[in-house]
């Protein structure tokens, strides 16, 4: 009797990236300081969602930013901004009733807080019917995130239907990161939502400790987030400036997390996911992933803004190339696993 074959491990297929999701215009005070007595503010843009398109983008990775704006000054910055990255947004729809989102960072000794005027923006309104042609249907890949679930109703249906497909069914992968903020469900169904949403996806990313405040104290450990979440073929759970641990159907990879001076961390999370998906779409492997992804990572954590450049090619390639000593050499903290 011929022995049962093993499947193949699951790898994902090259091709073109679609993020989908909101941007908005950021305000942020320049230099960094309080708010309350910022003399000026810097005009920047800001969306989670399209700062993964353009780190995908430096990465030399074909992506679309699928996403609405507004037609004021606004939101034809944010797409001037978003296709000088080498980003395409040539589907991205322009709304003639509705605002483009405004954010404004307040940094401060405990971090930066963020404030949100985006109630009734154009991407609001996004729905399923974005799924139907262009560029989604001929995407490798569709990049989504727990924010467009919570921008309303119809943003929520969007996000469902992406998933509502088993993973083998879809005409494409889908990467989730969880994303979770807290101010934009304030009914207290995120964690159901998001769990049963990340759980549909082939790829997840979410934070140790925002998976704690989700779903509970009791998940110390990334082997507990997996338990909570085993149907992803991909699981990465970031540790902050520990490591990242990648569960795969070919085991569990743990990278350290390398020391970086953070001028601000917001925006470091999208670029991980950014560098890790880069990663898997150039055939690095889940170690390889993981290194792109804490490269990218310290390039927007070394910046006031969301998106900060690249090492050079050679830089990157040498950082991929170190031994596994050599690595760790570098990091703030070697994980004892």
């Amino acid at each position: 009797m011929t022995a049962p074959r093993t499947p193949a491990p699951w790898r994902l297929a090259p091709g073109p990236v679609v993020c989908v999701g909101e941007t908005m215009a950021a305000l942020a005070p320049d230099p960094p300081s309080p708010l309350l007595t910022a003399p000026q503010l810097r005009l920047s843009v800001a969306g989670a969602e399209s700062n993964v398109a353009m780190y995908l983008a430096d990465h030399g990775i074909p992506v679309a930013w699928l996403s609405a704006l507004g037609d004021d000054p606004l939101g034809h910055r944010v797409r001037a901004s978003v296709a000088a990255s080498g980003v395409d947004v040539s589907y991205v729809r322009t709304d003639p009733h509705r605002p483009t989102g405004v954010l404004v960072k307040d940094p401060g000794p405990d971090g930066t807080r963020v404030h949100y005027y985006r109630r009734g923006s154009a991407a609001s309104a996004l729905g399923p019917d974005l799924l139907d042609g262009h560029p989604v249907r001929t995407a490798a890949l569709l990049h989504l995130t727990g924010i467009t679930p919570a921008l309303s109703e119809s943003c929520r249906d969007l996000v469902t239907r992406a998933l509502a497909t088993a993973p083998g069914d879809r005409p494409y992968a889908v990467s989730f990161d969880v994303n979770h903020r807290a101010a934009l469900w304030p009914d207290g169904t995120a964690p159901a939502v998001l769990r049963e949403l990340a759980d549909r996806a082939d790829i997840v990313f979410v934070g140790l400790d925002e998976a704690q405040a989700l779903w509970g104290e009791h998940l110390t450990e990334e082997a507990a987030v997996r338990a909570l979440l085993p149907h992803p073929r991909i699981l990465v759970v970031k540790d902050g400036a520990k490591a990242a641990t990648a569960f795969t159907d070919e085991g569990t990879v743990v990278v350290p997390t390398p020391r970086v001076t953070v001028v601000e961390a917001v925006g470091a999370g999208d670029a991980f996911a950014a560098g890790f998906l880069a990663g898997l779409l150039r055939g690095t492997g889940t170690t390889g992933a993981l290194r792109l992804g804490h490269i990218t990572a310290a390039s927007a954590l070394q910046v006031t803004g969301d998106h900060g450049p690249l090492p050079d090619p050679g830089g990157t390639e040498a950082l991929l190339a170190l031994s596994a000593r050599e690595w760790a050499e570098r990091a703030l903290v070697t994980p004892s696993a």
